[in-house]
Protein backbone atom coordinates (compact mmCIF):
# COMPACT_ATOMS: atom_id res chain seq x y z
CA UNK A 1 0.00 0.00 0.00
CA UNK A 2 1.35 3.40 -0.94
CA UNK A 3 0.88 6.61 0.98
CA UNK A 4 -1.48 7.75 -1.77
CA UNK A 5 -3.77 4.90 -0.70
CA UNK A 6 -3.89 6.22 2.87
CA UNK A 7 -6.10 9.19 3.73
CA UNK A 8 -6.20 10.81 7.16
CA UNK A 9 -9.20 12.84 8.28
CA UNK A 10 -8.63 16.05 10.25
CA UNK A 11 -7.99 15.83 13.95
CA UNK A 12 -9.43 19.21 14.99
CA UNK A 13 -13.18 19.51 15.36
CA UNK A 14 -16.04 20.58 17.58
CA UNK A 15 -15.97 17.27 19.48
CA UNK A 16 -12.54 18.26 20.78
CA UNK A 17 -13.65 21.79 21.55
CA UNK A 18 -11.93 22.92 18.34
CA UNK A 19 -8.54 21.79 19.57
CA UNK A 20 -6.18 19.78 17.39
CA UNK A 21 -5.64 16.28 18.69
CA UNK A 22 -2.45 14.23 18.22
CA UNK A 23 -4.34 11.63 16.15
CA UNK A 24 -6.71 11.48 13.20
CA UNK A 25 -10.46 11.09 13.66
CA UNK A 26 -10.26 8.37 11.02
CA UNK A 27 -7.82 6.88 8.57
CA UNK A 28 -8.76 5.21 5.29
CA UNK A 29 -6.18 2.59 4.33
CA UNK A 30 -7.25 1.03 1.06
CA UNK A 31 -10.74 -0.37 1.49
CA UNK A 32 -10.70 -0.11 5.29
CA UNK A 33 -11.62 2.89 7.43
CA UNK A 34 -10.34 2.97 11.02
CA UNK A 35 -12.28 5.35 13.28
CA UNK A 36 -10.55 6.54 16.45
CA UNK A 37 -12.30 6.00 19.77
CA UNK A 38 -15.36 8.21 20.09
CA UNK A 39 -16.63 9.44 23.44
CA UNK A 40 -19.97 11.05 24.34
CA UNK A 41 -19.04 14.68 23.68
CA UNK A 42 -20.70 17.63 22.00
CA UNK A 43 -18.54 20.70 21.44
CA UNK A 44 -15.86 19.21 23.66
CA UNK A 45 -18.14 18.57 26.65
CA UNK A 46 -19.31 15.17 27.88
CA UNK A 47 -23.10 14.93 27.52
CA UNK A 48 -25.13 14.57 30.67
CA UNK A 49 -27.28 11.55 31.27
CA UNK A 50 -26.70 7.89 31.73
CA UNK A 51 -25.39 5.13 29.53
CA UNK A 52 -28.31 5.34 27.08
CA UNK A 53 -27.85 9.05 26.30
CA UNK A 54 -24.08 8.69 26.16
CA UNK A 55 -24.18 5.65 23.87
CA UNK A 56 -26.57 7.45 21.51
CA UNK A 57 -24.13 10.39 21.36
CA UNK A 58 -21.12 8.14 20.72
CA UNK A 59 -22.96 6.44 17.85
CA UNK A 60 -23.93 9.86 16.44
CA UNK A 61 -20.26 10.87 16.60
CA UNK A 62 -19.24 7.63 14.85
CA UNK A 63 -21.81 8.23 12.09
CA UNK A 64 -20.37 11.71 11.57
CA UNK A 65 -16.78 10.48 11.31
CA UNK A 66 -17.74 7.58 9.03
CA UNK A 67 -19.47 10.11 6.77
CA UNK A 68 -16.12 11.83 6.19
CA UNK A 69 -14.98 8.63 4.48
CA UNK A 70 -18.28 8.13 2.66
CA UNK A 71 -19.19 5.24 4.96
CA UNK A 72 -22.13 4.40 7.20
CA UNK A 73 -22.86 2.04 10.08
CA UNK A 74 -23.77 -0.59 7.46
CA UNK A 75 -20.08 -0.67 6.44
CA UNK A 76 -18.82 -1.37 9.99
CA UNK A 77 -17.25 -4.81 10.34
CA UNK A 78 -15.61 -4.59 13.79
CA UNK A 79 -16.42 -2.63 16.94
CA UNK A 80 -14.42 -2.25 20.16
CA UNK A 81 -16.33 -0.94 23.18
CA UNK A 82 -15.22 0.22 26.59
CA UNK A 83 -17.74 0.62 29.41
CA UNK A 84 -16.89 2.43 32.61
CA UNK A 85 -19.34 0.26 34.58
CA UNK A 86 -20.12 -3.35 33.64
CA UNK A 87 -23.59 -2.94 35.17
CA UNK A 88 -24.44 -0.76 32.13
CA UNK A 89 -23.94 -3.69 29.73
CA UNK A 90 -27.64 -4.48 29.15
CA UNK A 91 -28.67 -0.86 28.59
CA UNK A 92 -25.67 -0.34 26.33
CA UNK A 93 -26.60 -3.44 24.31
CA UNK A 94 -30.17 -2.19 23.84
CA UNK A 95 -28.89 1.02 22.22
CA UNK A 96 -26.19 -0.77 20.22
CA UNK A 97 -28.63 -3.33 18.86
CA UNK A 98 -30.99 -0.58 17.67
CA UNK A 99 -28.27 0.85 15.41
CA UNK A 100 -26.77 -2.42 14.14
CA UNK A 101 -29.90 -4.47 13.44
CA UNK A 102 -29.42 -5.30 9.75
CA UNK A 103 -25.62 -5.69 9.64
CA UNK A 104 -24.29 -6.66 13.07
CA UNK A 105 -20.48 -6.35 13.22
CA UNK A 106 -18.02 -8.42 15.17
CA UNK A 107 -17.61 -6.80 18.60
CA UNK A 108 -15.53 -6.81 21.76
CA UNK A 109 -16.65 -5.09 24.97
CA UNK A 110 -14.57 -4.59 28.10
CA UNK A 111 -14.83 -2.65 31.31
CA UNK A 112 -12.24 0.07 31.75
CA UNK A 113 -11.90 3.38 33.58
CA UNK A 114 -12.63 6.19 31.12
CA UNK A 115 -12.16 9.94 30.97
CA UNK A 116 -14.05 11.96 33.59
CA UNK A 117 -17.85 11.56 33.34
CA UNK A 118 -17.70 9.35 30.22
CA UNK A 119 -19.47 6.02 30.56
CA UNK A 120 -18.64 4.62 27.11
CA UNK A 121 -16.06 4.80 24.33
CA UNK A 122 -16.30 3.04 20.97
CA UNK A 123 -13.98 2.67 17.99
CA UNK A 124 -14.89 0.97 14.72
CA UNK A 125 -13.40 -0.50 11.58
CA UNK A 126 -15.43 -0.17 8.39
CA UNK A 127 -14.90 -1.83 5.03
CA UNK A 128 -15.99 -0.08 1.86
CA UNK A 129 -14.09 -0.56 -1.39
CA UNK A 130 -12.61 2.60 -2.81
CA UNK A 131 -14.48 3.60 -5.96
CA UNK A 132 -12.49 3.00 -9.12
CA UNK A 133 -11.40 6.23 -10.75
Amino acid sequence: MTTSEIRRFDSADAQAGGQKRPFAKAVRAGDFVYVSGQVPTVDGEVVTGGIVAQTEQVIANIRSVLGLADCSLDDVVKVNCWLDDARDFSSFNAVFEKHFIDHPPARSTVQSPLMIDAKVEIDVIAWKPVAAE
